[in-house]
């Protein structure tokens, strides 16, 4: 059973995200609220996957991909993003992220990326 992390300051997103995910069968290992929190949760949990918001307090989702990668090469990183966020997710992507998922989330768009991830 792959385990995940699931980092977004909105703790409703986080619920619909675990909701999504439990109901596939994966594992949920933890919840982080801000970048800070995801690199210190990653370096504990070690999880399978992570799924990051953009756009946070503290530390936004870029700056926690780029510390996380810099740690663990293998990290597998999916970012989500809000509608109209194109250019911070294509910086994203270069800093490491494997995918991304938009809010408001769609369980099968979900899972088809974590499948994805997961495979690669």
């Amino acid at each position: 059973m792959a385990k995940v992390l699931i980092v977004d300051d909105a703790a409703f997103m986080r619920m619909m995200l675990k909701d999504i995910l439990s109901k596939n069968g994966l594992e949920v290992v933890g919840e982080a609220v801000n970048g800070a929190d995801a690199v210190e949760k990653y370096h504990e949990l070690q999880p399978d996957v992570v799924t990051m918001d953009i756009t946070m307090p503290e530390k936004d989702g870029i700056s926690a991909v780029k510390e996380i990668r810099a740690s663990y090469p293998n990290a597998k990183v999916i970012m989500c993003s809000a509608m109209g966020q194109q250019p911070m997710v294509l910086e994203a992507i270069q800093a490491g992220a494997k995918d991304f998922i938009v809010k408001p989330f769609q369980a099968d768009r979900v899972m088809d990326s974590i499948t994805k991830v997961l495979g690669n």
